[in-house]
This record gives C-alpha cells, structure tokens and sequence, in this order.
C-alpha cells in the first residue's frame, strides 16, 4: 500500500523542475504550438538555421540562466544540440523564439527524459540540494499565489507559472542547476541504493502527524489529489512545505532511499 502512495507522492509533491513534470510541462504548452512535427513540415533548412542565433541570442541576454545552459552545452552536449534543434524548428514556423523562461523549461524538461534518472545515482549533498531548492520554490510560492503553490504541489498546469518565472529567475535558475548537478553527479558516482522499506515510510507518516498534519492532509500528499473540502490552498502549501521538512530530517540512509526512489519515478514519468 504505502509503496504505490509513495510512488504518487513522489510523482505529484516533490517537483524537480530540471526533472520536466507535469505541472511546467501544461504551463508551457500555450506558448508550444505548432508542434515540432509541424515545424519539420514546414520549416525549410535556411529559416531552421537562422533561427537557432536568434534563440541563442535571447539565452544570452538572459544572465540568470547562463549558468545552466553552458553547464549543459559542456556536459550533456547531444542534448544541448537537441533542444536547440526543436526550438529552431519551432521557430522557423511561428517565427517567434518563445520567453527565455519557457525555453528553460524545454531545456530542462528533455535533459529529465534523456537523463533525469541518473540523479538518483547522486551522493547526498547533491541529491539533498535538490529537494532543498524544491522547498525553496515551494516555500516562495506560498508568499506570492496560493493556487500557483498547490498547483506546484500536485502537478497541476497553471501559465502563470511562466510568468511567475520570469519574475523569480534567480530562484529558477538555482532549481535547474540543483539538478543538473545532481544528474552530473550522478553519473559520475553510480550510488546504487535500495528501495525504501516499509519502515521508512511509517516513519515518515508517523512524523507529519507529530508536526500537526491531520488525516486529511497526509491522505491528499499521499494520494496526490485533495478531496475533503475544508483544505484549501492555504492549509495545502502548509502542508506540502510540513512534507519537504520533514523528509529533510529523516535520518539519512531512510532520507536518501526515498528520495532516489522519488527521482527514479520522477524521471520515468
């Protein structure tokens, strides 16, 4: 039982933005179309090949996420390569480069697919940094838009993430860099762990009730959905915020074997 809720939970309250989940992929899909299907159609070499400047140009002129993208030109460089085709090809057709930010998330959203499951082979610094930044975003979330803080939380799609990005880049930034770092270590150190126990997750459960978590709240992060009207967006992103704390403190070798089996789930979402 407590296997398969970890397994929603892991898909729905423990965001990665570098991972791709749901939530920034629904955000971006305004700004998406046509598809890149439609762009190999109809895009002819030369306007493919004008466009990639142009979209290297904006990446450039976007300070906060300079870090990100040489990191990953330098040490992922197919999939560099790969993204910067499919926004090209995008481009040549809508003849628009999308916002530097939903291009970020394409960037991080396909290094996820290609590699996202190699985070979970981190050491513990690296993999500890990506849920702290998690609760960073969370907990940033919680002061500026109480629906958009749910949304993160549970996977929901809502563009004013796009626009809630571009007003936080710094903080976006330092989330796709924690797990970029991640992956890069990961597949230099190979840690191979086992799956959580039965233990682990009692003890995690047992915690969020010493930390004030009711039945009903542990049930929705559990079960990734909210049911029970009385929780509203303000007593969820406490919740979610409890959650990520509490996950912070376990000890160790319980800490790490949930959160590589939550990446590994992350990554084949």
């Amino acid at each position: 039982m407590h296997i398969l809720r970890i397994a929603l939970l892991g898909l729905a309250a423990i965001v990665a933005i570098v991972l791709g989940l749901t939530f920034l992929r629904k955000a971006s899909q305004p700004e998406t179309t046509p598809s890149a299907h439609l762009a190999r159609k109809h895009a002819s070499p030369e306007a493919i090949a004008a466009a990639r400047p142009r979209i290297e140009a904006k990446l450039a002129a976007t300070p906060e996420y300079s870090d990100f993208f040489n990191r990953l030109k330098a040490d992922f460089p197919a999939e560099y390569e790969a993204f910067l085709a499919k926004a090209s090809r995008r481009s040549a057709v809508t003849g628009e480069t999308g916002s530097p930010d939903l291009l970020m998330i394409e960037a991080a959203r396909a290094l996820r697919s290609s590699h996202g499951i190699l985070a979970a082979k981190a050491e513990r610094p690296a993999l500890d940094h990506v849920f702290e930044m998690q609760l960073a975003m969370l907990r940033v979330l919680a002061e500026r838009d109480q629906r958009l803080c749910v949304d993160f939380l549970f996977g929901g799609g809502s563009g004013d993430f796009l626009k809630f990005s571009a007003e936080n880049r710094t903080l976006f930034a330092a989330v796709a860099k924690a797990g970029i770092d991640a992956i890069n270590d990961g597949q230099n150190k190979r840690i191979v762990r086992e799956a959580p126990t039965q233990k682990d997750f009692q003890m995690l459960e047992d915690q969020l009730r010493a930390k004030g978590l009711g039945k009903a709240e542990i049930e929705a992060l559990l079960d990734a959905k909210t049911t029970d009207p009385s929780l509203d967006d303000v007593r969820m992103c406490r919740a979610g915020a409890i959650y990520l704390e509490t996950l912070a403190a376990l000890p160790e070798p319980a800490r790490m074997r949930i959160y590589s089996f939550a990446v590994q789930l992350m990554a084949r979402s």
